[in-house]
């Protein structure tokens, strides 16, 4: 399968490359995944390529054909690709080394290439959890001393929610982690999951105001749900216990991780009115990014254009928005 038939098959649009901009490129990526077009990572990469000088690109591949991808990824020019659902955990068994976040979250967004006794290996990487820590660390006066043994509450219960955790108890040491979601049966398969995998000692299910209200005080929360009005019985809840978080009188901050059509989500406004640090999906979009680039690249998150992404980033999900008015 060559360059020129899975881009076309997969009809680029929007920001990512067409067919005849590859050839012109030094190196080339992928955005491996399915229902890509609202993505901003072609776009995210493509700031922090022209700014280091750098001829290179991001073409989004709408496809879940891992061994169509994997012949892609032969080509020399080839240097690593952002992975998304719903290809995060089936391409696992592929890849010849994960790190330890990839491992034990049991997701890779990240494919990166290295060398083992001459011939290319691939490698998978998990930097949302990464997106998730440097998205607090990075807007936060010391962060240590807000997040480290406290307890944290997550909202959500899908593959967003285990990175959270992850990042939580692994990368900020959250003492207990309270989750809030709308379905029980999808929070006792995170906590099994994450009890499996290492890291669920200390997972507490919140399910009531009464309950909430007589925990102790979170110091990180990320929310890992749509912006949308509760409407069911359940969805009521959800968000009513997590009010009853945000009401009590020590203010730590969030993470809102949804972003599209806005970053700036009903849940965030009502964080921000009851005094808490409110903290944009963007950023974890952007951090997550920057560390697919530092394996991509071996560039340091210092050698890496911050400021310009955040301001390009910022500037893209405004014209979204207004477009969408």
């Amino acid at each position: 399968m060559s360059v020129q038939q899975i881009t076309s098959s997969s009809s680029p649009t929007g920001d990512s490359l067409q067919i005849n901009q590859v050839s012109q490129l030094e190196r080339h990526g992928y955005l491996f995944g399915k229902k890509l077009t609202a993505s901003l990572s072609p776009f995210l990469h493509d700031v922090i390529y022209k700014a280091l000088g750098y001829n290179w690109g991001q073409v989004r591949l709408d496809s879940a054909d891992i061994d169509g991808f994997l012949q892609l990824a032969q080509h020399p020019d080839f240097y690593g690709a952002s992975v998304t659902m719903p290809n995060k955990v089936a391409i696992i068994p592929y890849l010849d080394e994960l790190t330890e976040e990839c491992r034990d979250v049991g997701a890779c967004n990240t494919l990166y290439l290295r060398e083992r006794d001459g011939r290319r290996i691939f490698c998978g990487a998990n930097t949302d959890v990464i997106g998730i820590r440097d998205s607090f660390y990075q807007n936060i006066e010391s962060p240590d001393a807000v997040f480290h043994n406290k307890p944290a509450l997550v909202v959500g219960g899908g593959g967003a929610a285990r990175s959270a955790i992850y990042a939580l108890r692994k990368k900020m040491q959250a003492t207990t982690i309270y989750l809030v979601n709308r379905d029980e049966a999808e929070v006792e398969a995170v906590i099994a999951d994450c009890v499996s995998r290492g890291y669920g000692d200390g997972l507490l299910h919140v399910k009531s105001v009464s309950q909430a209200s007589s925990l102790e005080a979170p110091g990180a929360i990320v929310a890992c749900v749509p912006d949308f009005e509760p409407v069911t019985e359940e969805e009521i809840t959800t968000r009513a216990v997590t009010e009853a978080f945000l009401d009590k009188p020590q203010k730590g901050a969030i993470l809102e991780m949804c972003y599209n059509p806005t970053p700036f989500t009903k849940l965030g406004a009502i964080a921000e009115d009851k005094g808490w640090k409110v903290i944009l999906g963007t950023e974890a979009l952007i951090y997550q990014g920057l560390e697919q680039d530092k394996y991509w690249t071996g560039k340091t998150l210092e050698e890496m254009p911050i400021e310009k992404v955040h301001v390009a980033i910022a500037e893209k999900v405004a014209q979204r928005a207004e477009a969408k008015l």
